[in-house]
């Protein structure tokens, strides 16, 4: 017999449909490392919400046991923040691309981040626009060829982590799809953080971008050491600085306050979504008021 955390259903969180992305795509492990860390840690699809933008990887909650939501392009931490809001008992995750957070959707994860709202939130970075043919994305790297740079990129690509930290974010992380047993210990401890949880992932493209392959990243990730502070925001930093030559995956920082839900007058003492809406008092007939909008 196995031991307890050997014995629980990694499929519990797996959909019937099968994911259509590139044979070979690097969110099939995400996928895979996402939905084994809500199984071990006991979670039930009944409590967990995946909500996600526009793009390759925002397919994402068709492919999952559990509740989702498909947004527009750049909208899923605002409609994360408002299921979180009203049911703080809820899981809520939200995924997307690079191009979905960190290009129309960078304002929505700054504040999102300094809120600390007690959500996580997974970015498949795979360096491009994969959905709409290859693009060049904000986090593209200098000089890679795209369908938008034919003579190559030459605008310096977004630091997340840096960006994640300098916002305020209380957990910042990043994975590589190529790595999914390291990747599933960082979504754990994700989801095991009282804030806000944001993960990078490495995710290759294969189809559209031919530098970041996985034998690129493989000759140039390495783990965070047990040596790495992960309270000192000025060591995360630094860390988040390194660039093509090594490429550190692991926690970055993680930080210890308060989430907004702790803060806030409303969800601190109450769930909103279990209050009486108040009409039987006003003499209103809600039946009648959903009956308008059929």
């Amino acid at each position: 017999m196995g031991t307890e955390s050997q014995r629980y259903d990694k499929k519990l969180f797996k959909a019937n449909l099968k994911p259509n992305w590139c044979p070979g795509c690097g969110d099939y492990g995400l996928l895979s490392a996402s939905t084994k860390a809500l199984s071990k840690l006991k979670f039930q699809p009944s409590n967990v919400v995946f909500i996600s933008g526009i793009g390759c990887s925002s397919s994402f909650p068709h492919w999952t046991n559990a509740y989702g939501i498909h947004m527009v392009h750049g909208r899923a931490l605002p409609t994360a923040t408002g299921v979180k809001m009203v049911n703080p008992e809820l899981t809520v995750i939200a995924v997307g691309g690079d191009g979905d957070g960190y290009g129309i959707g960078i304002g929505h994860f700054i504040h999102s981040a300094r809120r600390n709202l007690d959500i996580t939130y997974m970015v498949m970075n795979n360096q491009i626009y994969g959905l709409t043919m290859g693009q060049s994305s904000p986090s593209s790297q200098l000089g890679l060829v795209t369908l938008t740079a034919p003579q190559g990129v030459d605008e310096l690509p977004i630091n997340p982590l840096a960006l994640s930290l300098g916002a305020g974010a209380s957990f910042v992380a990043r994975g590589f799809s190529g790595d999914r047993k390291h990747l599933q210990v960082i979504i754990e401890k994700a989801l095991n953080h009282n804030g806000f949880s944001f993960i990078d992932v490495l995710s290759p493209c294969i189809t559209f971008n031919k530098l970041n392959t996985y034998e690129w990243f493989r000759k140039r990730v390495y783990k965070l050491d047990e040596n790495h502070d992960q309270t000192d925001i000025e060591a995360a930093f630094a860390k988040s600085q390194e660039g093509n030559g090594r490429i550190p995956i692991g926690i970055f920082y993680k930080s210890e306050r308060p989430s907004l839900h702790d803060l806030d007058p409303v969800t601190k003492n109450k769930i909103p979504v279990k209050e009486p809406l108040g009409f039987k008092a006003q003499g209103i007939d809600v039946q009648e008021v959903f009956d308008d909008f059929r």
